[in-house]
């Protein structure tokens, strides 16, 4: 039986000092050509240290580095001799036996030794490293556990896009004006906390640096001069949740989640991905349903305006991709009137994941040439598709908002001159598990929603790639194709010259 207590108390002594090494222009050697050392020469080369390699042999990517003088080549085995001068050295062969010998000539002349994989060799060990220049993080488990260590870097990364190391610049170039003006180190904490957080940080993440050193001037301004400053305005991230599988969330959609205060959301957003928003924020569903009590979309204007007016960070969390269908353009249009910042972060759409998750290839060099995304009907709820064009192409059609319009649609489609038997897949509930994808003729296609019992939201692909379901699908129960429905075909209709 493991002692517990022996255990926590070992796991709480400090092993290994965290330092970071100014390795810019001092000498580093490698020993060892394989991919391994491959790896550990390109990282000490990014940190700017001068690197010579001992191999007999390299690959074909250090061959490169050597040939264009960007590391020195010591060809042959490794020698003792060659540690002298070496700030930091690193055994990489496939030779335990040699790697020891390189640990113990460079101890012995008091120089700092990684032996990979090896800690109990090693004075010193590679940590994972999360790079976000001029923001360093380094992750270790002392060399017990580097599977671990991989995976706290994997989380870290999800939570500081790149764009935080742009921030740590702009902090860094206004450091010695934020100490004059804020002379309190109390002060000077509550001020970075909200520059971190707020309108400085969003606009960094946006690329609009001028904006940035505005918004730290004002953040400054009130940490230095409460009383002068001004309310702090909130902003609004029009982001797209995609289909349903969490997994399809954009890190930066997570990033918006992870810091927003309102989340206005679509009734079509999943419940996995609402539960990677942060746990304190408020949530308010604004979903529209056809023809049941919905929000209206100038009361979702006001709901945003209102909590970014209060300066709240605002994610409005559509379905999708907002761009597609989405009435993205009108919220963005509202908030540009009433001035508000905001951003966009796109979705994968319904179409294309629906497909994807269908075995569908939109686009395909045998059957189709190009993708038209449609909707059934226009605002004014007239059709919204020109069958007469779309009937002549052997172009993919992607159709949202279709199920009411069945019939219609593929009468006109065959009116016009598009084949009968063209086929078709509806997916419903696209990349949930609850996905179904039923295929048939396009003349069936009506008849074949009723059948299955298709309810909204369901994407209707119409085209020759759509056939391709049946044999490529991989997520969930294979499509319910056309042999399973023996219902008669619509009757015939006379063709648009």
């Amino acid at each position: 039986m493991f002692n517990l207590v022996a255990m926590s108390h070992d796991s709480a002594s400090l092993r290994y000092l965290p330092l970071f090494f100014d390795m810019r222009g001092r000498p580093a050697l490698v020993c060892g050509g394989g991919a391994v050392a491959e790896r550990k020469v390109r990282l000490l080369r990014q940190a700017g240290a001068r690197v010579s390699v001992v191999a007999p042999d390299l690959t074909q990517g250090l061959e490169e580095l050597a040939r264009g003088g960007v590391i020195q080549h010591l060809h042959g085995r490794f020698d003792a001799a060659q540690i002298a001068g070496q700030r930091l050295v690193v055994a990489a062969t496939d030779d335990p036996a040699v790697n020891a010998t390189v640990a113990a000539a460079a101890e012995s002349q008091g120089i700092w030794v990684n032996v990979v994989d090896d800690a109990e060799h090693s004075s010193c060990i590679v940590p994972a490293i999360v790079d976000r220049s001029p923001l360093i993080i380094a992750v270790s488990s002392g060399g017990t556990a580097p599977m671990l260590a991989r995976a706290v870097r994997a989380q870290i990364e999800l939570a500081f896009d790149a764009s935080i190391g742009r921030l740590a610049q702009l902090l860094a170039a206004w450091r010695d004006r934020i100490r004059q003006r804020i002379p309190s180190p109390e002060a000077r904490r509550a001020f970075y906390e909200d520059a971190l957080q707020g309108p400085v940080q969003d606009a960094v993440r946006r690329d609009r640096l001028v904006e940035a050193e505005q918004a730290l001037e004002d953040t400054l301004e009130r940490a230095a001069q409460p009383a002068k400053a001004t309310a702090r305005r909130g902003q609004v991230s029009l982001v797209g949740a995609g289909p349903g599988d969490a997994g399809l969330l954009t890190l930066h959609g997570y990033r918006a989640l992870q810091r927003a205060d309102v989340i206005l959301h679509d009734r079509l957003v999943s419940a996995e991905v609402l539960a990677l928003a942060r746990r304190d924020a408020l949530l308010i569903e604004v979903g529209k349903q056809a023809r049941r009590p919905s929000v209206a979309q100038e009361q979702i204007h006001a709901l945003m305006i209102e909590h970014a007016l209060a300066g709240r960070s605002v994610v409005r969390l559509k379905g999708g991709d907002p761009f597609i269908f989405g009435r993205g353009g009108e919220e963005l249009e509202a908030l540009r009137a009433r001035g508000i910042d905001f951003e966009v972060i796109p979705g994968i759409s319904a179409a294309i994941a629906g497909a994807a998750y269908a075995g569908i290839p939109l686009t395909h060099r045998d059957h189709a040439d190009g993708l038209h995304i449609v909707a059934a009907q226009r605002r004014d709820g007239t059709a919204g598709i020109d069958y007469r064009h779309w009937a002549g192409s052997r172009d993919t059609l992607a159709c949202y908002m279709g199920l009411a319009q069945l019939a219609e649609l593929s009468a006109q489609l065959i009116v016009h001159g598009r084949d009968a038997a063209t086929p078709v897949a509806l997916i419903e509930n696209a990349s949930r598990r609850s996905q179904r994808v039923v295929t048939g003729r396009l003349d069936q296609l009506d008849a074949l929603a009723r059948q299955h019992g298709l309810q909204s939201p369901t994407v209707v692909i119409i085209g020759a790639v759509a056939a391709l379901a049946d044999n490529l699908h991989w997520f969930g129960q294979a499509s319910q194709q056309k042999q399973e429905f023996d219902a008669p075909a619509a009757a015939p209709v006379e063709r648009v010259a």
